[in-house]
């Protein structure tokens, strides 16, 4: 069996993501995405764009998340598979089919944006199961204040006291 090819876009979510429900009750998330390319053209020095607009679904819960955090415009990346989709025209009959990018991740690009993150509660294993981050920081080790990192050392204080000679410049690569 041929393992499953992975694609990464970046675009622009055209229109807002859809959330709808199977019978069965699981969620999923439909919007389109519009990823653009740019180059220069040699003989007329202008620059020359081109896009391409594709389909995106995103199942369970990261459909909700999708449909609860983003919005038309968001600029995104995608990773996912491609899967083909193919039905008959009811009007005509004649087959046709499309490909669609079915979305293992997302986020948002930072490049031109920020993002706050906020972690679902543990939900069908896939979310931290770790407590929140406010009962984290109000359980901080006796003798240690919240704003402390207890173990964070700067290396030349302790490198010559273990006996291993003059200390590297640099610790990890």
């Amino acid at each position: 069996m041929a393992a499953e090819s992975e694609i990464r876009l970046v675009g622009n979510i055209t229109r807002d993501p859809e959330l709808r429900f199977t019978q069965s009750g699981q969620a999923v998330a439909t919007f389109g995405l519009a990823v653009n390319r740019r180059w220069q053209n040699r003989s007329t020095q202008e620059w020359e764009e081109k896009v391409s607009f594709i389909d995106c679904t995103a199942w369970q819960q990261l459909a909700e998340n999708i449909a609860e955090t983003l919005n038309k415009g968001d600029r995104v990346l995608v990773t996912g598979r491609l899967d083909q989709q193919s039905w008959e025209d009811k009007e005509t009959g004649a087959a046709r089919s499309k490909l669609e990018v079915v979305i293992e991740e997302i986020g948002p690009s930072l490049k031109y944006a920020t993002a706050s993150i906020t972690k679902n509660p543990k939900k069908d294993g896939f979310a931290s199961n770790q407590p929140p981050m406010e009962a984290r920081e109000a359980s901080a080790p006796a003798g240690y204040s919240n704003d402390e990192e207890p173990f964070v050392v700067d290396v030349a204080d302790w490198w010559p006291q273990v006996g291993l000679g003059s200390h590297p410049k640099r610790m990890l690569r």
